[in-house]
């Protein structure tokens, strides 16, 4: 089992798991916006925008929907951290 040291900043203190990242979407289309409701309806929504205006929804693959202030282009990875030797 690879243990993962890096962690993802999502703003605000805030950081989440990147291996267990499914998706990184803008929150302003109606889809997602559905998504988020929903998640919140299952207690599943993680709000880490301290009171500002959610731009970014992470998917996690536990189910999990959690909000960023933070824009979806400000997000970089800079690759997995595995070594492929």
């Amino acid at each position: 089992m690879r243990v993962n040291k890096k962690l993802l900043d999502i703003g605000y203190g805030s950081v989440i798991n990147p291996d267990r990242l499914i998706a990184a979407v803008p929150a302003d289309a109606a889809p997602i916006r559905r998504v988020v409701s929903a998640a919140k309806e299952r207690g599943m929504a993680i709000d880490a925008t301290c009171g500002k205006k959610t731009r970014t929804v992470f998917v996690m693959d536990s189910g999990h929907c959690v909000l960023s202030a933070k824009t979806a282009g400000s997000f970089a990875m800079s690759g997995t951290g595995e070594d492929n030797s």
